[in-house]
């Protein structure tokens, strides 16, 4: 059964982007952490340089994913991945549809009736597999309404100090959460937490 991760990189004092939205800090350890190559998705593949154990990571990680779903916000500071995202069709939550969207050939796809609806629309998409989700609010809104199932957070080595929070906006706190899982990267340390459900 398809579930909805949430994932993020985020520094260790909870920021996944600095005041100006700017994510080049927490996004260094992909590029900077090591020397094994790793490109995910097809034609537009991300290319990263990690440590062997954050390489392993990312490889279990995205073989596992089918779509993803995100805010506008992380759509316009990700400039609709060139139209198509590496790891799948991609749902982005709106109130309405960017001047210039849809565009012709692009699996970037949005949606304007609310979570419930993107949840299904990338499920399906997904065809069995994770939907990934991206964006502080997104996850957010996600965690309040109960539809996440697990959370993905690779801690960088970094303490940012002011920005974007992960977790800053939970109606529904406290939200208990399964043993974690972790490996040990080089730079990043990667944890992963299932939700648990009431």
């Amino acid at each position: 059964m398809s579930k909805v991760i949430a994932i993020m990189s985020m520094s260790l004092d909870g920021y996944v982007a600095d005041l100006n939205d700017g994510v080049a800090e927490v996004f260094a350890w992909y590029f900077q952490s090591g020397e094994e190559e790793v490109r995910t998705g097809g034609a537009d593949a991300m290319l990263f340089k990690v440590s062997p154990p954050s390489a392993g990571h990312i490889r279990r990680l995205t073989a596992r994913l089918g779509a993803v779903l995100t805010g506008r916000k992380t759509f316009e500071v990700a400039h609709g991945w060139g139209g198509n995202h590496a790891w799948g069709p991609a749902f982005v939550l709106t109130h309405a549809v960017p001047a210039g969207w849809p565009r012709p050939d692009s699996t970037v796809h949005f949606v304007t009736e609310g979570l419930e609806t993107a949840v299904r629309q990338a499920k399906l998409a997904a065809a069995g597999k994770d939907v990934a989700v991206h964006g502080a609010d997104t996850i957010q809104q996600l965690l309040n309404a109960g539809l996440l199932d697990e959370i993905q957070v690779d801690i960088a080595a970094l303490l940012l100090g002011s920005g974007v929070r992960l977790f800053d906006q939970l109606s529904k706190a406290p939200i208990a959460l399964g043993n974690p899982t972790v490996v040990q990267g080089i730079g990043v340390t990667h944890l992963c937490y299932s939700v648990l459900k009431k």
